[in-house]
Parts: structure tokens; sequence; C-alpha cells
């Protein structure tokens, strides 16, 4: 009788009730996020919003996603860490795409992107400490190295994305960097001797285009305030988890924090590393 191969429908499903077994806490939170963005699939369909009904459909793939990593590349995602980016995504389609919280709630985007720098420092850092830990590969660095690489990480992940949102706001003309109404600008082009001088306007509570009152209370920034605002917030998560990162190298199995959001090698052939410098 042939042997199951590890691709297999039956291989699969093994694995993913052994996974469910492992991790309850986040087949619950998983299942009842599916049936929301199920039922609101089902409701885009009968409204015929062929467009939202895609983003559900984007969901449910992305929701896939940590069952995936740990499956094929051999990494075990906390349960913590897990729920995040179950939470995660599900606040950002769902919640802000199709129901429309990034308008209804000014700090909703803000959330979102403290969220990012820390999800995408935590995947900086889980690529360098794999490698770090993998006794096959000679690669060994200290604990602020790994944490500087996980910082940077999410920092070029952030400053591309800003390119994204930029270059579809350019080419398609939709408003991904949201605009900001503000009450006074400096610009050294409203320096009427061109001497390179900048010029404040304060007070500003009427602003007209074409002669048409914008009825926003101030000025409108395209984009700059929401861009600049993004990159600060995703500083902050990605300082926040390297500085856990850090620590947890630095005291490797110890800290229950460190641990809720740290992956770990579920090879334990590849696990097995020299001891770490803690310089």
């Amino acid at each position: 009788m042939k042997k199951p191969s590890d691709k297999s429908p039956r291989r699969t499903g093994a694995q993913l009730k052994a996974a469910i077994r492992r991790q309850p806490s986040v087949f619950a939170v998983y299942t009842i996020l599916r049936l929301i963005v199920l039922a609101t699939l089902v409701s885009s369909i009968l409204r015929g919003e062929y467009e939202s009904a895609f983003i559900c459909l984007l969901v449910l793939v992305l929701f896939m996603l940590p069952f995936f990593i740990q499956q094929n590349f051999g990494i075990e995602l906390p349960s913590t860490l897990e729920i995040i980016i179950l939470l995660f995504i599900f606040a950002a389609e769902i919640l802000g795409e199709l129901k429309c919280y990034f308008i209804t709630f000014h700090h909703w985007d803000t959330m979102l992107h403290t969220t990012t720098g820390f999800l995408c420092a935590a995947t900086g850092f889980a690529l360098i400490d794999i490698l770090n830990r993998n006794s096959r590969i000679k690669f060994q660095l200290s604990p602020i190295y790994v944490a500087l690489v996980a910082f940077c990480f999410s920092m070029t992940v952030g400053v591309l994305w800003e390119f994204f949102e930029f270059g579809m706001d350019r080419l398609f003309q939709m408003d991904m960097q949201k605009d900001t109404v503000v009450n006074s600008i400096t610009s050294v082009m409203l320096d009427p001797t061109n001497s390179n001088i900048p010029v404040t306007i304060d007070g500003i509570t009427s602003v007209q285009v074409n002669g048409q009152e914008l009825g926003f209370g101030g000025y409108l920034d395209i984009g700059l305030y929401d861009t600049m605002k993004d990159l600060f917030v995703n500083f902050i998560g990605a300082v926040v988890f390297s500085a856990i990162g850090y620590f947890y190298i630095k005291h490797r199995g110890h800290g229950k924090l460190a641990k809720a959001f740290i992956p770990t090698i579920t090879d334990k052939a590849d696990s097995a590393a020299p001891p770490e410098n803690t310089n």
C-alpha cells in the first residue's frame, strides 16, 4: 500500500487537526472570523458588490497563510502572534475597507500601521533568528544586531508600502494616502522676494479651489501628514518588537512576553545551535 505523500489531502487534514489541538484559541478566533467573512461574502454577492466579494475571498486566502507558513517552512507561530495576524487581516480588509472604519474612526489607520510595524519586525526577527539558530549554517549574530535587522526590515516594508500608496494615488486617482485638514502652512513659495525665506499663514479656516469653497474649515494637505504619521507609528511598532526580540535572545528561553510573539523552529535538528553570543 502506497504511503500518503506529505502533500496529500489526508496528510494535510492530519496536520490541520494537530494544529487545532495544539492551538485551540487560534482555531476559535479563526472560525469566528471566517464565519463573519463568509456571511459578508454572501451578502456582497447578493447585493451585486463584486469588488467587496473579491476582498472577502482575498481575506479567506490570507487567513490560511499562518497555517501554510507553519506547515511548509517548519516555523511555529505562537498563539498570541497568530491571533494578532488574523485580527489584523480582518481589521484592515473587512472593517477598514468594507465597513469604512478608516473613515468612521479617525485613528483606525494609525492603529493598523502600528501593528504593521510590530508584525514586520517580528517577521524580520524570525528570518534572522532562525538562521542564527540553524546548526547547519555558520551564521551567528549578536542580539543587538538581530534586533537592528528586525527594526530595519520593518521600516523598509513600511517605506515600500508608502511608495505603493503614493503610486496608486498618482496613477489611478485613488486616495490611499488620506488627506489631512490643517490650519497653518509654511512655504518658501509664499515669499514675495524669492529669497528662500519660509512664510507662514496661520489661522486658515476657509479655502477655495476655482472659486468653490471646500468647506473643510482649513487647508487640505494631500497625503504628506498621513504618510509621515504612518511611518512614525510603524517606527514605534518596530522599536517595541525589536526591544522584545533583543531581550529574548539575550536571555534565551526566559520571559513569557517574548515567547508570546517570537516564532520558533519546529525541526529539532535545525534548532540545535551553538551557544548564544550575548555581546
